[in-house]
């Protein structure tokens, strides 16, 4: 009898990544492009934020999976994509904001009609969505907050500001901190929840021989501020909070 012929071997395939890790962060980041021309960066001037092509934690995805967790419905929308990082730029997690692919009754892009159009998934405690980290460069002044949108505010004010955005008040207390920084600039929100993540982080950080100093917003957060008061006012708004040779370097006035 002939003897039968050996089977090739088959291709190997790359093992899917679990739901929520690290690498399932990693995969959607790097399967999104650029918010340069997309909803993303629409979403993102219609609430006042203007960021440059250099900060290389958003992308932008036409189609991401949302999964509705009472129905169990799925569907695909339009979503802004913010990289959660440890200080070495190292992507642990995600952020998604899920947007409408049609206009608001004002002209701007919104949130998608969902009940949570903002999810993360991956590792966040100690990590946060970095705006304005560049690994090895010395980071004396810094600034933290809950929220990418409040700290991508205060960027758009002060654009040679490094800030990072812990997305919750629990992950903001928790929020590791660059050798190196001297001054913390804590970005506050009105609720109660938010107090504690600035009370906790103040504590860490003035432990670690940092001083800190709480920004307060004249509405419920600094995306309302830019909204309302357009950046010229809100930065005269923040000149009296920052320390006068912060208010110098980094205010556009200074």
């Amino acid at each position: 009898m002939p003897r039968p012929q050996a089977e090739e071997p088959r291709a190997r395939r790359e093992p899917a990544a679990a739901r929520g890790s690290p690498d399932a962060a990693r995969r959607l980041f790097a399967m999104s492009r650029p918010i340069a021309g997309t909803l993303a960066e629409r979403y993102l001037a219609g609430r006042g934020i203007l960021l440059t092509a250099r900060e290389r934690a958003l992308r932008f995805h036409p189609s991401c999976y949302y999964r509705d967790l009472v129905t169990g419905e799925t569907q695909t929308l339009p979503a802004l994509i913010a990289a959660i990082t440890d200080l070495e730029r190292q992507i642990t997690g995600l952020q998604r904001t899920y947007l409408s692919s049609g206009l608001d009754p004002n002209g701007k892009i919104g949130k998608a009609q969902v009940d949570d159009p903002r999810r993360s998934l991956g590792h966040l405690l100690g990590n946060g969505i970095w705006l304005g980290l560049e690994p090895d460069a010395p980071m004396a002044v810094m600034a933290a907050g809950e929220g990418f949108e409040t700290m991508a505010s205060l960027r758009t004010v002060m654009p040679a500001l490094p800030v990072a955005a812990a997305t919750s008040a629990n992950h903001l207390a928790g929020l590791t901190l660059p050798l190196g920084c001297r001054r913390l600039y804590i970005a506050a929100d009105a609720d109660a929840a938010g107090r504690h993540g600035i009370e906790r982080l103040s504590q860490r950080a003035g432990k670690a021989g940092i001083a800190t100093l709480v920004l307060r917003p004249q509405f419920g957060d600094f995306n309302d501020d830019l909204r309302h008061l357009g950046l010229t006012r809100l930065a005269a708004w923040l000149g009296n909070q920052l320390a006068p040779e912060d208010a110098r370097r980094f205010l556009p006035s200074g």
